[in-house]
């Protein structure tokens, strides 16, 4: 488990079990967006924090995953929050969130082919020209297929991990979560992509909806999951970081802490495994 690293998700809520715990967090990703249009005190309390403890920044409004141009106002808070924080990576989903003018307020799948590749690739190197840093993409989650693909997930998202500059944040919630719900094995996914790409890994938990998954990061992490923990970290060689999301219904910390202990454990196993093979 060399240089593996586990962190969680700043919440405000969760602060005061943070600051209390900070010898067993090994890292905070932030969300950006709630930065881009914050008082010059809060993005200062931000880079306070990041005095403490390393810090990421995890992007939710870009769309990269779009035939249409990545907005540039976007890409100018990114940098100006880049710059004023000085974090470790960034981050954004392969995701569109608007389209023709209207923002449908949520992180969806887009048609998987060759156009949105494409797309979603330009948007990934004006970006990193942009900001000066390649950032890392996650794969997403959706309830069904999306209208006007050509290709399945695994085909689509290697595609795009094989060529775009930064690493892949992969997201094992939802590659559980689009297995079960569009009918395929989630080691499917797994197995069709380039894990040497692999720079961080997200931890949820999710709902069940009627025989489907929805990803709400309100719940526990599931058993699934941390089994897909298990198999990415003995197909790797490479340190990766592992996040724990939670975005409601907020536990005790010292229930995200045992999730991310139990993480910890499992990677150590799994590489331990892996070593004694060698």
């Amino acid at each position: 488990m060399d240089n593996w690293r586990f962190g969680l998700g700043w919440r405000p809520e969760l602060s005061a079990g943070i600051f209390a715990n900070l010898h067993r967090i090994d890292l905070l990703e932030v969300i950006a967006d709630d930065y881009f249009h914050a008082a010059p005190h809060a993005v200062g309390a931000l880079r306070t924090l990041g005095c403490h403890v390393p810090l990421q920044l995890h992007g939710v409004s870009m769309g990269m995953a779009s035939t249409a141009p990545v907005d540039t106002a976007r890409l100018d808070a990114m940098a100006r929050l880049i710059e004023a924080v000085r974090p470790e990576m960034w981050s954004e989903h392969l995701a569109f969130v608007r389209g023709g003018g209207i923002e449908i307020g949520h992180l969806a799948m887009p048609p998987r082919n060759d156009a949105t590749i494409n797309g979603a690739l330009e948007n990934i190197r004006r970006a990193t020209r942009h900001i000066g840093i390649a950032p890392a993409m996650e794969n997403i989650a959706t309830l069904v297929e999306p209208p006007g693909s050509t290709m399945p997930e695994a085909e689509w998202l290697a595609a795009i991990t094989r060529e775009m500059p930064g690493g892949l944040l992969l997201d094992l919630h939802n590659v559980h979560t689009n297995a079960l719900n569009l009918g395929y094995p989630a080691a499917q996914l797994l197995n069709a992509l380039p894990l040497h790409r692999v720079t961080n890994i997200h931890l949820a938990g999710g709902k069940p909806l009627k025989g489907r998954i929805l990803d709400d990061h309100l719940h526990d992490v599931p058993d699934p999951v941390y089994a897909l923990l298990a198999m990415v970290a003995q197909r790797i060689s490479h340190p990766v970081t592992v996040i724990l999301e939670r975005d409601g219904a907020y536990p005790p910390i010292a229930d995200l802490l045992a999730q991310l202990d139990r993480a910890r454990v499992i990677v150590t196993q799994a590489t331990a495994h892996d070593h004694a093979r060698l």
